[in-house]
């Protein structure tokens, strides 16, 4: 296996994460608002065509609707969010290698890439569950014609008032079961192709920007390919009304396969591929060249 880059500073993992989080978000966004209409929007009536018949309808709807701001719903939520959030993504990942290494110069087995990638996946929910349930709130307001939330500040006192600290996690589990093995594919993968697409005698650090793109992006749609089940249900359990679903993922699990099959496990799909690999791409390019960047400007920090 190629040599592996060694955890880095926090303070620099901080920054470059976020960077490259801002730059998943600006990209992925709007997809990512589609995802979401397309796995809550309600079950028709008898003889009643649904309200999106797929994801080309629902960017038209969208886009004919509300704009080019309609698509880009709910993003101060998650835009918040990022800089934390992928800080303490990337730096748990280097903590999950670097506490399996035996000595700092220990390559790590792909297994054990998956492992810390898991790790870094417990970590990110804690800053994210709260931005994902206000960011679906917000991404399905404007699809029912209400407008409860003026925004997502106004979406985050609402739901504290309403359920305190409880209202603002509400998916927590799910989003736990979402991240924790899609972030182990994540990494690993990412790191897998980075060593494939690595020349012989080449270093990981020199990879092009055309190869780090591909393997961001694929990484990305691995990733998702084992997210979207635990996905869909999450967002249908922080979207329903207080009560809906008294067991949980359960509930929401048994209510999606009585009603609509397994298939709707699978709702957002082509959404969710068509954004995946632009998004993922677009975020490891800018961690990475963040990084050159501050290792550049700081290289002792």
């Amino acid at each position: 296996m190629a040599e592996q880059p060694q955890p880095i500073s926090p303070v620099k993992n901080f920054f470059a994460g976020g960077f490259g989080g801002v730059c998943l978000v600006f990209v992925g966004h709007p997809l990512d608002t589609i995802k979401v209409r397309l796995q809550t929007q309600p079950k028709p009536q008898p003889g009643q065509p649904p309200l999106y018949s797929g994801t080309f309808d629902c960017f038209r709807k969208t886009l004919v609707g509300e704009g080019v701001r309609g698509l880009y719903r709910g993003m101060a939520a998650p835009i918040i969010g990022v800089t934390p959030m992928f800080a303490v993504c990337f730096f748990g990942f280097g903590l999950g290698k670097r506490l399996q290494q035996r000595k700092p110069d220990d390559i790590l087995t792909y297994p054990q890439l998956f492992a810390a990638g898991m790790l870094s996946g417990v970590f990110t929910t804690v800053i994210m569950a709260p931005g994902e349930r206000i960011k679906c709130l917000l991404q399905i307001q404007a699809a029912t014609g209400e407008t409860k939330y003026s925004g997502s500040l106004d979406c985050a006192k609402q739901l504290y008032r309403e359920a305190g600290i409880r209202g603002m996690y509400k998916g927590t589990v799910l989003t736990l079961m979402r991240d924790v093995p899609a972030s182990g594919m994540y990494f690993m993968t990412y790191e897998w192709l980075k060593n494939i697409l690595t020349p012989e005698g080449k270093s990981v650090s020199d990879l092009s920007v055309p190869r780090i793109l591909f393997a961001g992006g694929l990484a990305g749609i691995f990733n998702w390919a084992v997210a979207i089940p635990p996905d869909v249900l999450k967002s249908r359990f922080q979207t329903a009304p207080p009560g809906k679903y008294a067991n949980g993922f359960r509930d929401v699990l048994r209510e999606l396969i009585r009603e609509e099959g397994i298939a709707s496990l699978y709702k957002g799909f082509t959404a969710v591929m068509i954004r995946a690999f632009p998004a993922n791409a677009a975020c490891f390019l800018g961690f990475e060249v963040a990084m050159k960047f501050l290792n550049w400007i700081a290289p002792g920090l």
